[in-house]
């Protein structure tokens, strides 16, 4: 398993969600992704993406307007 973190700040909406995407796509099962993002919809938009992917939030915290989500494919 790997762990990737993609630092997706300063990007508005979609792009954090349609990079987060596109990289599950790539991934093996059980693989993570440690999304770092600035865009306040995000906190909306990645988790709607994992209701439709399958895939696993496990994580979200805020710091310092930095918003982490630990990601994990299905």
């Amino acid at each position: 398993m790997t762990e990737t973190t993609m630092n997706l700040r300063g990007l508005k909406c979609p792009l954090p969600t349609l990079r987060v995407k596109k990289k599950l796509s790539s991934l093996k099962p059980g693989d993570l992704i440690v999304a770092e993002c600035t865009d306040p919809l995000a906190a909306i938009d990645i988790p709607n993406l994992l209701r439709q992917t399958g895939d696993t939030l496990e994580g979200k915290t805020d710091t310092d307007g930095v918003q982490t989500f630990r990601i994990r494919k299905k």
